[in-house]
C-alpha cells in the first residue's frame, strides 16, 4: 500500500496589505539570515570532516529551512490578490471584516476574516476557506449561522461587523 495522498486544494489567493507587506518584509529578512547562515556553514565546512561536524551538519539543515521558505514566498507572493477596499455593502460579511457572534449560551467571540497566508488563531483571525469563514460569508446582523465543529453543530448569531477593527 502506498503513501500516496492526495493534493491539497489549492488557498484562496486574497490577502490583506498589512499581511502582503509581513510576507515581503519576511522574504527580505530571510535572504539577509541566509547569508549569515552561508558564511557560518562555510566556516564550519573549512573544519575538516564534514561526517562528524554537528556545526555544519546544523548549517545544512538550516540552510535547507530557509531556502524552502524564500521557494515558497518567491511563489507564492506574485499569486496574492491585495484586498485593501471594504466592499460596496459594509453591513454584509466579506473577506477582511471583524465578526462579533453570540453562541447559544451567550457568550462572545470576534473574529476576522483574513487569507490562508496570515491567519492568526490567538489574534482571532481565521482563514476564508475555514468553514467558519465559508459559513459566515454574506450574513448580515441578527442572521443565525450554523458551523459545523469537532464537537457537534454550533449555532451562532452575528451582532456585529465592522471593517475599521474591533
Amino acid at each position: 500500500m502506498g503513501r500516496y495522498r492526495p493534493p491539497t486544494p489549492p488557498s484562496s489567493p486574497y490577502i490583506t496589505r498589512d499581511g502582503f507587506d509581513a510576507l515581503s518584509a519576511e522574504l527580505k529578512a530571510l535572504w539577509k539570515r541566509r547569508s549569515g547562515v552561508t558564511r557560518a556553514l562555510t566556516a564550519a565546512a573549512a573544519e575538516g570532516d564534514r561526517s562528524e561536524n554537528a556545526e555544519y551538519i546544523y548549517r545544512k539543515k538550516e540552510l535547507r529551512e530557509i531556502d524552502r521558505r524564500i521557494r515558497y514566498l518567491q511563489k507564492r507572493l506574485p499569486d496574492l490578490t491585495v484586498v485593501s477596499t471594504a466592499p460596496s455593502d459594509p453591513a454584509c460579511v466579506f473577506f477582511g471584516a471583524w465578526i462579533t457572534l453570540e453562541d447559544e449560551d451567550g457568550l462572545e467571540v470576534t473574529y476576522r476574516i483574513v487569507g490562508a497566508d496570515e491567519l492568526s488563531p490567538e489574534k482571532g483571525w481565521i482563514s476564508m476557506d475555514s468553514p467558519m469563514a465559508r459559513a459566515l460569508m454574506k450574513k448580515t446582523v441578527d442572521d443565525e449561522v450554523q458551523v459545523e465543529t469537532p464537537a457537534g453543530m454550533a449555532s451562532y448569531t452575528v451582532i456585529k461587523v465592522s471593517y475599521q477593527g474591533k
